[in-house]
């Protein structure tokens, strides 16, 4: 199946909604890990700063947890800016779960790939399928200094401080940003500046 390519940042509660959607769209998702984002500024400061840039899409699940995290991101960041996908009341459990949750609700991770992509589509959501022939990888991180190499911690810092990024960001989630904001050789001007 062919990735959708979504521009707005995707924000989900946790890693397993994370794994879920990055097997159907190909697009920057951030997880809130649950009520956590409540008190975590910086978290939340990259969120506004991503809505600011190219919107957001809040993609919560549908029990009251999943609406209470959805009404404090929408508090704090100009409606504008924000696009709610929705999924259906679908009783059940996780696999991975030994009982369901509270409510007894699927949440995204429980979620069909059809379900998740018509709740994109609901939504109304800009897509448009992935063309990127020259993707930035793993390992062109490697070769640039960023991941495996003896100063690679150092280098990412900088660069994430270079492009105004949050330090939590795993090597995983920078790389979908990048391929989502910049060419390789936009990339290695901004590690390897040309004189």
């Amino acid at each position: 199946m062919d990735k959708i390519k979504i521009n707005q940042a995707v924000i989900v509660e946790g890693k397993y909604d994370k794994i879920k959607l990055s097997n159907i769209i190909d697009a920057f998702i951030i997880e809130t890990n649950g009520f956590s984002v409540f008190k975590d500024k910086e978290k939340l400061g990259f969120i506004k700063k991503l809505a600011e840039e190219r919107g957001i899409i809040i993609l919560t699940d549908s029990d009251s947890a999943g609406f209470m995290i959805r009404n404090h991101l929408s508090s704090a960041i100009p409606k504008d800016r924000i696009t709610n996908v929705y999924i259906p009341d679908i009783y059940g459990k996780e696999k991975r779960k030994n009982a369901p949750s509270k409510e007894g609700k699927l949440g995204v991770e429980g979620m069909e790939a059809k379900t998740l992509l018509k709740a994109f589509e609901k939504a109304k959501i800009n897509c448009e399928i992935k063309n990127n022939p020259d993707p930035i990888t793993n390992y062109d991180l490697f070769e640039l200094g960023l991941s495996g190499a003896p100063n690679a911690k150092e280098n990412k810092k900088k660069l994430l401080k270079a492009l105004d990024l949050p330090e939590f960001l795993s090597t995983s989630s920078l790389l979908s940003y990048l391929n989502n904001n910049m060419t390789k050789t936009e990339l290695k001007n901004i590690i390897e500046p040309e004189d």
